[in-house]
């Protein structure tokens, strides 16, 4: 439902400022800055091409860097995963990583919720102080309590809201100081108008924004006036992770492009982008599965 009011509201927000001919951000409040920092993604497997792909994006004058646990799945099979031993694996090779980068490359890393709060105790400690600078949903977050009692046994702040879909989710990880990042999905969390009420309760305990942008261009869009308007900002996310932009060109107009590892605030009307409605009106509709991971015996763990 969150979802569906979010689309409802960008596009209001869209269609107002087109006919006021000035930009989304504008309505808004205006802008706090010119260009939108960003972070890349790898999402190489755990191993010497992990660190190959981080070298490479640190050469391409990306300063902050995530990679993901290096594990997809597939949605027409199951692939066996014991969070155990994988994230034994995993502390291993962000530690190469670490060194590998050095230390003025920001490095973060995305656990997608696979982990229970003693599994990321025991990741944490597999890695010196300084090898994270952040840890993405590490484990899954109905329970704040559980995230709370996680908070004080590890000292890598936390990076979580990708999921939530409003001001109420977001409280009790605000107003606790459970989490240090703002991971805030415009296109999840109601649009513009519950997302700005999320930055400033956020902003009230020094908690920076981190939106998750995993979307089309017109959610990179949307995410660009928002990040532009906030003032507690840190990076947007950069996608697809995967670099295959092949359909944006076709379908979409004046879509956002990387400009010196940031996104230009633009200055043209509405979002600065739209949609090529002759060619998406016959697509046929495209039905998404999560991968499906499993444990040594069988059972299912979080994907």
């Amino acid at each position: 439902m969150a979802a569906a009011i979010a689309a409802i509201d960008i596009a209001l927000h869209d269609l107002v400022a087109k006919s006021m001919n000035i930009p989304v951000y504008k309505l808004l409040g205006g802008k706090q800055r010119n260009t939108i920092p960003l972070f890349a993604t790898s999402t190489k497997p755990m191993g010497p091409e992990l660190i190959d792909d981080v070298l490479k994006l640190k050469d391409e004058g990306w300063n902050v860097i995530r990679t993901t646990h290096g594990l997809n799945g597939v949605a027409d099979k199951p692939t066996i995963l014991e969070p155990s031993e994988n994230l034994v694996l995993i502390a291993k090779w962000l530690r190469k990583s670490r060194e590998a980068l050095g230390e003025d490359v920001i490095l973060g890393m995305d656990y997608h919720h696979r982990l229970s709060v003693p599994e990321t105790v025991a990741f944490i400690q597999r890695m010196p102080r300084g090898t994270l600078d952040f840890i993405e949903e590490p484990i899954r977050d109905e329970s704040p309590a559980a995230y709370q009692a996680l908070r004080q046994m590890c000292d890598v702040p936390f990076a979580i809201g990708e999921e939530f879909t409003s001001k109420w989710d977001f409280a009790p990880y605000v107003e606790k100081n459970i989490t240090n990042f703002g991971r805030v999905d415009i296109c999840n969390a109601g649009g513009f108008t519950e997302s700005m009420k999320i930055a400033a309760m956020c902003e009230s305990h020094y908690i920076d924004m981190m939106p998750h942008n995993p979307l089309s261009p017109i959610c990179t869009a949307a995410s660009i006036h928002y990040c532009a308007a906030i003032s507690n900002m840190a990076w947007l996310e950069l996608n697809p992770y995967d670099g295959d932009m092949s359909d944006f060109d076709r379908y979409f107009v004046n879509r956002p492009l990387v400009k010196n590892n940031t996104f230009e605030v633009t200055e043209g009307p509405g979002l600065g982008v739209d949609v090529n409605e002759k060619l998406i009106k016959d697509l046929d509709f495209k039905y998404w599965e999560a991968p499906r991971l499993i444990k040594k015996d069988g059972s299912y763990t979080n994907w």
